[in-house]
């Protein structure tokens, strides 16, 4: 299993002295990946909302500096929330980062949640499983085809050309996030993955890779060539307890989340990166970026690969 790790895009760590830093120190360690998120806008009552959302860069943004400060590690969404951006427009900006890291990229998209955005974008929350198949077919033509066309209820592409076209053919990864099983089969079937979201009970995950790599096999495809990568919410030195009292997975001391990463790979995981932006102690925008980048500089030498 590979081991990737979360880029600083979230809170108080957040600077771009930071992202260099870590981008640059994650691949000396050996980390695969780094990874953003996409948070658009937090409600005016924030405090609704987890620390992690309240102050948030934009991800691709975030990696494209993150490109200039590396050479090898793969730098990855999970995930843009494709309702709010055009096809054409993400399908630009994905070919732009593919082509200035070298053909690193991988891009993990997701239908969106809050009610907000939605709004902001002016876009409905109704029928984005369909919004999203069509999304994936807009991306692989501008990405894929000389002449790029497409057709359908929610994106038209009349007949025009794209370039320059992605170093990865015939694009970067499309990876799929959601966690119901119209979600998951859609994953299986459409994309080259899978990403979990942060709530993810890994207790179950065993249950959801299985309804991935089913619907990808009913497609034709390998289920074994199938990506399941996992937001690895991290909890350094302190156990977490579920409502049963169980421990958290990935919560604990540093030996404990490294078996819990063992045990994960054991479930069918093929990618796992530890995401500190999740730990209010880093991500939150209250604390002191000192503070903030002195735990995480910690984590990230203590989990290295």
């Amino acid at each position: 299993m590979k081991i990737g790790f979360g880029a600083p895009v979230a809170g108080a760590w957040a600077s771009p002295e930071n992202l260099g830093y870590f981008a640059g120190r994650a691949e000396e360690l050996g980390y695969h990946s780094l990874w953003a998120f996409h948070r658009l806008l937090v409600p005016a009552d924030k405090d609704k909302m987890a620390p992690v959302y309240h102050s948030v860069l934009d991800p691709l943004g975030a990696l494209t500096f993150a490109a200039a400060r590396s050479t090898r590690i793969r730098l990855g969404v999970a995930v843009v929330n494709l309702p709010f951006v055009s096809p054409a427009y993400l399908a630009k900006q994905s070919a732009t980062l593919d082509v200035l890291s070298g053909g690193r990229f991988d891009l993990g998209l997701g239908t969106g949640w809050q009610r907000e955005e939605f709004i902001a974008s002016g876009v409905s929350m109704e029928r984005r499983g369909a919004r999203a198949e069509e999304y994936v077919a807009a991306l692989h033509t501008l990405w894929a085809d000389e002449v790029s066309s497409f057709e359908g209820e929610f994106y038209t592409i009349p007949p025009s050309r794209m370039a320059p076209k992605p170093v990865q053919k015939p694009g970067p990864p499309v990876l799929l996030g959601g966690s119901v099983d119209a979600a998951l089969k859609r994953a299986g079937r459409l994309g080259a993955g899978w990403i979990s979201r942060s709530a993810t009970d890994l207790t179950k995950i065993h249950e959801q890779i299985a309804v991935v790599r089913a619907a990808a096999e009913e497609a034709g495809k390998d289920p074994a060539a199938v990506r399941v990568v996992v937001r690895g919410v991290v909890r350094a030195g302190e156990e977490a307890r579920d409502d049963s009292g169980e421990r958290i997975r990935l919560s604990g001391s540093y030996e404990q989340i490294r078996e819990d990463a063992a045990w994960l790979g054991e479930q069918g995981v093929t990618e796992l990166f530890y995401d500190l932006n999740w730990d209010p102690l880093i991500g939150s925008p209250d604390v002191t970026p000192e503070s903030a980048t002195t735990r995480a500089k910690e984590i990230l030498e203590a989990l290295a690969p």
